[in-house]
């Protein structure tokens, strides 16, 4: 247990130059495990005090929203006399979140609108140093596990514009000194096609996407007359939606030379909140946030630890800092086990709060029905959730998979997803295999993963719903 100090006076008209060298000095020494309990309170103590200034005098929102909060008072181990920051508020005051004028930042991003409008999330000079520190370091560690003295190829399967996917791992693959190609099979001048090809030709070992992608790519990989068995892929960096220990273990069944790591936890507004170790865990980049986790329902705060929706609270006093926000995430954040690969407590991305579904008896989050369809299944490429209501009123549950000719056993494999489901929600399941799923069970992240994922039946198509219905078609393998 560390002793949370008193927050040590802010400094005043600290230089760019002057933030980044201390920043590095106590990032290194946390990565390095040298950094003391005492030397940590001291930098999130000063960090709060800075970032709670630096938002009331910049920010429209927060000058408001932080109005009669004695700000000089609030310690990191005790954040409650500050309101929560929500996405409606984002969504709501826009422009007004920031802290300083557009022009002020290095690059200009928006969430992709996709289920509300589309809120501005620049990036200036701290935002983008302090952020991609945390990413470098991990993947300088993958990297050292997986290809020893060496660099691979990496191609970069995400969006670019006005997305920060690109422009991330860019810079992070610069700074190692690994070659990159930016190869998303869904953008119109590449297709799955012209990604595959670069793969073999150039010899692309890691490939950083959505882990719905690691399916779609091995099944446009099929369509095409690839042998997965002889395509260079060896690691895929997988971020963007969660990715259960038992998507990753089906992965590796489809691609028999690759493993599946995190590369990392974040969104547009947050930025990296955690960063992937080998092990498959994600750890809290501890240098750049302090961690709430609270009641979904009550917003009660449960602690540091535990489990609950993970709310935010940003140490680096950039274009937008975030003050207590909402991340609508349920997640189980642990302390790291002895021995870790990266330092910071363990975060388990669960799902998104609002994706709970009721399924028969049971009320069930993403992480915990995937767990459900994917135990022990191999060469998974790819399923789906169909729920609709039965005459007598009680749930109907399909589950449609899509499975390698080589998967092993695929009867047994059926009966024992069928049996799993209905241990867990009490409900009537089947299970089929088809080799032709939906289409929008590809779209992954790009809007939800229950949206992708689960097609229910019993209620007229949210927002969402809609939304990766409409963009379906992109995710087409053979265009």
């Amino acid at each position: 247990m560390t002793t949370v100090l008193q927050p040590a006076p802010a400094p005043a008209g600290r230089s760019l130059d002057d933030f980044l060298g201390a920043y590095r000095r106590i990032s290194r020494a946390f990565y390095d495990a040298t950094l003391s309990d005492a030397e940590l309170d001291r930098w999130r103590a000063r960090q709060l005090t800075t970032v709670l200034r630096h938002v009331t005098e910049r920010s429209p929102f927060y000058r408001c929203h932080l109005a009669g909060v004695d700000i000089d008072r609030v310690t990191p181990g005790d954040l409650t006399a500050l309101p929560f920051t929500t996405k409606d508020d984002l969504r709501r005051e826009m422009h007004d979140v920031l802290s300083g004028p557009v022009s002020e930042a290095s690059v200009y991003y928006e969430t992709n609108g996709t289920t509300g409008a589309a809120t501005p999330c620049p990036r200036g000079p701290k935002d983008v140093a302090t952020s991609n520190a945390a990413v470098e370091e991990a993947w300088r560690r993958l990297f050292a596990t997986h290809f020893g003295d060496r660099m691979p190829v990496v191609g970069l399967m995400g969006p670019s514009e006005l997305y920060a996917f690109g422009d991330v791992f860019t810079a992070v693959t610069a700074s190692l000194g690994a070659c990159h190609v930016k190869i998303w099979p869904e953008s119109p001048r590449v297709g799955f096609r012209k990604a595959l090809r670069l793969i073999e030709e150039l010899g692309v070992e890691v490939v950083v996407c959505a882990p719905a992608l690691c399916l779609s790519l091995a099944k446009a990989a099929l369509h095409y007359g690839y042998d997965l068995g002889r395509l260079p892929v060896k690691l895929f960096l997988v971020l963007g939606e969660i990715c259960t220990p038992e998507f990753a273990a089906n992965v590796s069944t489809v691609w028999p030379r690759a493993v599946v790591r995190p590369a990392l936890y974040g969104s547009q507004e947050a930025l990296c909140i955690a960063t992937g170790a080998d092990s498959g865990r994600l750890h809290l980049s501890v240098p750049n946030y302090l961690a709430e986790v609270v009641d979904p329902a009550t917003g009660e705060v449960l602690g540091d630890t535990g489990e609950g929706e993970l709310v935010l609270t940003m140490l680096v006093d950039g274009i937008k800092p975030l003050i207590r926000y909402r991340t609508g995430d349920l997640v189980r954040i642990t302390p790291a086990p002895p021995g870790s690969s990266l330092p910071g407590p363990v975060v388990d991305v669960v799902g998104r709060v609002a994706d709970r579904i009721a399924l028969g008896h049971a009320r069930l989050y993403p992480g915990q029905l995937e767990s459900a369809v994917l135990e022990d299944v191999r060469g998974c490429l790819g399923y789906q959730v169909v729920v609709d209501r039965a005459a007598d009123g009680s749930d109907d549950i399909t589950v449609r998979m899509d499975l390698l000719h080589r998967a092993a056993d695929p009867d047994a494999t059926v009966a024992a997803v069928a049996r799993r489901l209905r241990e867990l929600t009490g409900a009537r399941v089947r299970v089929e295999a088809d080799t032709d799923l939906d289409p929008i069970t590809h779209t992954g992240s790009f809007v939800s993963w229950k949206a992708a994922r689960v097609h229910d039946l019993r209620t007229v198509p949210d927002p969402a719903a809609e939304a990766a219905r409409q963009v379906a078609h992109r995710y087409a393998i053979t265009t």
